[in-house]
């Protein structure tokens, strides 16, 4: 039976569901607004991010030997950053913006350089060694994360892909 609004002949054409939202998902700060896992940074981009990873991977490894302070120290803090995925205990907004702030270069670069400008070893081989965890979190494709769970990052998604 058509309702009283609409034409004659096109009430059964009236969709009785909402269209589905399988393959989208909602990320932090577009409220309203659906983002596609398709539209993440994917292909030959995503691949020289990756590259790069392993650069500065390589590059802070080797940097770090030079300098010489020694491999326990290193194998001791190279999980460190790390620390930050507790974070997530709290929500996702929360461990997302913790993680970056810890897998950033930003704070690893100011670190050697506050190392190298005070003549501070610490600093030094500290900056060395996160730098050496991003780049190898960036070459496996670990990326930073969005607010709305821990498997967006900005190198795509991680993880098992959604069954549903």
């Amino acid at each position: 039976m058509a309702e009283l609004d609409s034409p004659p002949g096109l009430a059964h054409f009236v969709p009785l569901r909402q269209p589905s939202s399988w393959g989208r998902q909602l990320w932090s700060g577009e409220a309203a607004s659906t983002v596609s896992r398709e539209q993440g940074v994917g292909g030959g981009v995503r691949l020289l991010l990756r590259a790069e990873g392993v650069v500065v991977l390589a590059a802070a490894l080797a940097a770090y030997a030079q300098f010489g302070a020694g491999w326990g120290v290193f194998t001791v803090w190279l999980l460190a950053p790390d620390l930050s995925m507790l974070g997530y205990l709290t929500g996702p907004r929360v461990g997302a913006a913790l993680y970056n702030a810890a897998h950033s270069y930003a704070g690893a670069v100011a670190l050697l350089v506050l190392g190298a400008l005070a003549a501070m070893p610490w600093a030094v081989a500290g900056g060395l060694i996160w730098c050496v965890h991003i780049g190898l979190d960036r070459a496996l494709g670990y990326g930073l994360k969005y607010g709305s769970g821990f498997g967006a990052t900005h190198l795509g998604r991680i993880g098992p892909a959604d069954p549903w």
